[in-house]
């Protein structure tokens, strides 16, 4: 799995809102990219919708993968 489904897995973890996510992602990552990395993730089963807004992460069919520290010091400014 590539660092940006990872970063954008732990930012879902940290913010479910679909909104809020994207707007905080939108500094790090263009929102092409984000919206084809949440396709791909809900395609693989790793997340799923909750409803119209809400993403959460599919830990009883997945584990989250390791967080890389690179990643950790990104997510820990948005």
């Amino acid at each position: 799995m590539n660092e940006k489904m990872v970063l954008i897995q732990y930012a879902i973890q940290k913010y479910e809102n679909e909104e809020e996510l994207l707007k905080k992602l939108q500094y790090i990552l263009p929102e092409k990219d984000i919206q084809r990395s949440l396709d791909t993730l809900i395609g693989t089963q790793r997340v799923r919708r909750i409803g119209p807004e809400v993403l959460q992460n599919n830990e009883s069919h997945t584990e989250l993968p390791d967080l890389p520290e690179n990643i950790k010091e990104l997510l820990e400014k948005i």
